[in-house]
């Protein structure tokens, strides 16, 4: 059995490298645009699987899944609000971005606002990025795929910590070779591989979760067991002792959605390198609708895991590794693990790369050798990744015990996600905030979530209002301030934004009823499952 999963796993993994390879072999890599942006030439159907891949990963399969088990269906939030914020990228800030031919979203910050503004964003997003956001991706990988290749009984190591380190440190280093020698396109080309692969695995394991449920019988055999069993479990509205209560979906819950999905780095870099904004538009969009079957092959596991082994003191963050081991036959068992090793490549791959352009454009070209050369900027990048990368596979092990690691990493995302989105959204919806109203709401704003999250008497806040009310309250108290600086202390001259001329700003002329289309299509899946 084992040597079978193995081989699979061998199989698909070394299958993705070489056609990677094979389509990317002869792409410009030495140049920013090249390496960064991909010659800006990414069309529709490559941006949605590259952002649906960044976003699908270990911490989504893993820890949402292992959410579900613990709190049902009402988990489906960080999905399907998705869609709204998806809808706002391609129609709001996707034409604003391109506008002004961006690389990183600091450079928007930049011309906006001013040099300080953008170093400060950057500083921001480098130090998340290596204490955060990698180590997550990288821990969770590692516990998903000790699960499901069972890699005690594979390996013969008895230590779990050991086994951790390894996993982490041999995934880390793989990942690290994707993205830095390759660059974006070769990142996007391998997540929409592995994209196909995932989604293909992911309602596979669907089939076959219910199929054990109903011992055989059939998959709507296996739903209506389910739903007579655990009713509790498949209510779309959340209760108030659950992660995600019903009513913060309208305060930090979609503020989180929104930055991540308009804001964050590491998402939206794909978006930069649409070959137009209609393919870019189209792309973000086509995304929104793949985030409406989420909850099948991101919720639906966990409650069938629920179902299945909840008197066997299985963990929630285990619950999706032993669901793939028990259920699947070996040879997909071996094909989905190797999909999953790609799915953590594709989430390490695109935040090393979004962090090595941040560090080159940003700090490297910007602040500390401005007079660079292409090649000197591209290799910076290479040589910074590389430090992150072993940052970050230090941390990684220390994760180990968080009781929901998707809980942990929305909370920990908060802190540097809401002071950027609300100056970035000021930035853009206002012509007369000055730079010091940016700096003070960036600086401020991360120091006052960490506080309400970790220093006493502060920490008594989230707890009264619950967290995500308590960073929905922060993010209206620093556009309050910015506002109000802006009245007080506004700029001599209105800001003005520039078309830079590098990206056809046509829209596609499809994109609006699309949009209406997809947010009708989130109410009804809430009004359908509200128990």
């Amino acid at each position: 059995m084992h040597a079978l999963t193995l081989a699979s796993f061998l199989f698909f993994t070394g299958l993705v490298a070489f056609i990677t390879w094979r389509i990317t072999r002869r792409d410009d890599h030495s140049s920013t645009s090249g390496y960064f942006l991909a010659g800006r030439t990414l069309t529709f159907p490559l941006i949605a699987g590259s952002l649906l891949m960044t976003n699908l990963s270990t911490e989504q399969m893993v820890g949402l899944n292992g959410a579900a088990f613990s709190d049902g269906l009402s988990v489906m939030a960080w999905e399907v609000v998705a869609v709204i914020a998806l809808v706002a990228l391609a129609l709001f800030f996707l034409p604003r971005f391109l506008k002004s031919g961006i690389a990183t979203l600091p450079q928007l910050l930049e011309i906006r606002f001013d040099k300080t503004t953008q170093l400060i964003t950057n500083i921001i997003f480098l130090i998340a990025y290596a204490v955060i956001l990698l180590p997550i991706i990288l821990y969770s990988g590692a516990i998903g795929l000790q699960g499901m290749l069972d890699l005690q009984g594979l390996t013969g190591i008895e230590s779990s910590t050991t086994l951790l380190w390894l996993t982490v440190w041999i995934v880390g280093i793989i990942g690290s070779v994707y993205a830095l020698f390759g660059g974006l396109r070769t990142v996007a080309v391998s997540d929409t591989l592995n994209g196909v692969g995932l989604l293909i695995g992911g309602f596979v394991i669907v089939y076959f979760g219910l199929q054990a449920v109903s011992g055989g019988t059939g998959i709507m055999e296996g739903w209506s067991i389910l739903k007579e069993a655990d009713p509790d479990k498949l209510n779309s509205i959340g209760g108030a002792e659950q992660q995600v209560p019903f009513f913060t979906l309208f305060t930090g819950v979609f503020l989180i959605n929104l930055f991540y999905w308009s804001t964050n780095q590491q998402i939206i870099q794909r978006t930069f390198a649409a070959k137009n904004l209609a393919e870019g538009q189209k792309g973000v969009l086509l995304t929104g609708l793949f985030k409406l079957l989420g909850p099948l092959y991101l919720v639906l596991p966990g409650i069938i895991a629920y179902h299945l082994y909840a008197d066997q003191g299985v963990r929630a963050d285990e619950a999706y590794g032993h669901l793939v081991f028990n259920v699947l036959p070996p040879y997909l068992t071996g094909f989905f693990a190797a999909v999953m090793v790609g799915a953590i490549l594709s989430s390490f791959n695109s935040a090393l790369n979004s962090t090595t352009t941040i560090f080159s454009l940003g700090i490297y070209k910007g602040v500390l050798n401005k007079e660079a050369t292409e090649e000197q900027v591209v290799k910076s990048g290479k040589v910074f990744g590389w430090i992150m990368a072993i940052i970050t596979m230090i941390i990684a092990p220390l994760l180990a015990g968080q009781e929901s690691l998707f809980g942990y990493l929305q909370k920990m995302n908060a802190i540097y996600f809401i002071p950027i989105l609300a100056v970035v959204l000021v930035g853009l919806l206002t012509k007369r905030v000055p730079p010091m109203a940016a700096k003070i709401a960036l600086v401020g704003g991360c120091l006052l979530i960490a506080a309400g999250y970790f220093v006493p008497p502060f920490t008594l806040l989230p707890q009264i209002m619950h967290e995500f009310h308590f960073v929905a309250l922060v993010f209206v108290l620093l556009v309050a301030v910015m506002l109000i600086i802006g009245k007080v202390r506004p700029r001599e001259t209105d800001w003005i934004q520039q078309h830079s001329g590098d990206v056809d700003l046509t829209p596609w002329k499809g994109a609006v009823p699309a949009g209406i289309v997809l947010v009708v299509l989130v109410i009804v899946m809430y009004i359908s499952f509200a128990g």
